[in-house]
């Protein structure tokens, strides 16, 4: 939809087209209204160009003072809604000052872009792309368009990679080890590890485990934090006795993760985080949390378990 100042009709029609279009990969992106579109997904230092098609409404001229068109990295608050900040900032003039009467193409082209942040709809932050047309118009208004894009960045897999390993316990009560084979972990792998009961002497009913995302905005006394259960998975239902050990396995593939970000841009952070949570016969929790490092990697056969 247009979005236009001082005007209740569009004078044009504004269509955003990429040269890549009818091949490059295509994701879902979640609309502020809650709408579902598809659109195109980059990288980083990727060039992205295409055409702008500006075309009257029949039987009428646009006057304008310039036709331009922005590619903007933004991150939004929601919080302080509508107020965008602006990491990346480029723009393209496309027209000098004049009258369109009928259709009229531009092409442009915004070569190996540097973008530096995935894209993110999160619990109180946003981070998007977009393309904006602007047709200046003075006291008319101006006629604004958006198009959005995705941005995704690969890592490779760590050179470095220790297994987690861990003690938990209350004192004569309770005293368990548990290893997970990793610390960091890919979109798509599998987190498999062992649970070992060293010392019960109270009794269990049940144990989970849980990954969940902490999503911190702002900073100082007005840093929020959300913290979301996204997945949790049922290790053991029932006691277990010393010496025993249970395995883990859990896919992450089902789950709607993203890579681990720290302090993007001095605005947000987004980190991930196992909680083993064990229940006892009176509904007593006792939970040991070890953050993670999530990262994406590459879409290669490899990247899929």
């Amino acid at each position: 939809m247009n979005y236009i100042i001082g005007a209740f009709k569009p004078a044009c029609n504004i269509s955003v087209t990429f040269s890549d279009g009818k091949s490059r990969k295509q994701v879902a992106l979640k609309k502020e209204n809650g709408q579902t579109v598809m659109v195109p997904l980059f990288q980083s230092q990727e060039t992205i160009s295409g055409k702008i098609s500006v075309e009257p409404v029949s039987g009428k001229k646009v006057e304008h003072n310039g036709i331009k068109v922005e590619l903007l990295g933004q991150i939004e608050m929601y919080f302080d809604r509508g107020n965008f900040y602006d990491f990346t900032s480029l723009v393209r003039e496309l027209d000098v000052p004049g009258e369109i009467y009928e259709r009229k193409t531009f092409p442009f082209e915004f070569s190996t872009v540097e973008m530096p942040y995935e894209t993110y709809n999160g619990v109180n932050v946003r981070l998007r792309y977009v393309l904006k047309v602007t047709i200046s118009r003075g006291y008319a208004g101006s006629i604004v368009q958006y198009q959005d894009f995705v941005v995704r960045n690969y890592s490779p897999p760590p050179s470095i990679n220790n297994s987690i390993k861990m003690e938990v316990g209350i004192e004569d009560c309770l005293h368990i080890e548990f290893e997970y084979n990793k610390s960091k972990y890919h979109l798509k792998d599998v987190i498999i590890g062992k649970i070992y009961f060293l010392l019960v002497r109270i009794k269990i009913k049940n144990m989970d485990l849980e990954i969940r995302r902490r999503e911190s905005t702002g900073s100082g006394s007005n840093t929020h934090v959300e913290t979301e259960t996204l997945a949790k998975f049922e290790l053991m239902d029932g006691a277990p006795v010393r010496g025993e050990s249970i395995p883990i396995r859990l896919f992450l593939s089902p789950y709607e993760l993203t890579p681990t970000y720290r302090n993007i841009n001095n605005k947000f952070s987004v980190k991930y985080y196992l909680n083993l949570v064990l229940v006892d016969e009176e509904d007593r929790r006792y939970f040991k949390q070890q953050e993670i490092t999530m990262y994406r990697l590459g879409e290669t056969p490899e990247a899929t378990l």
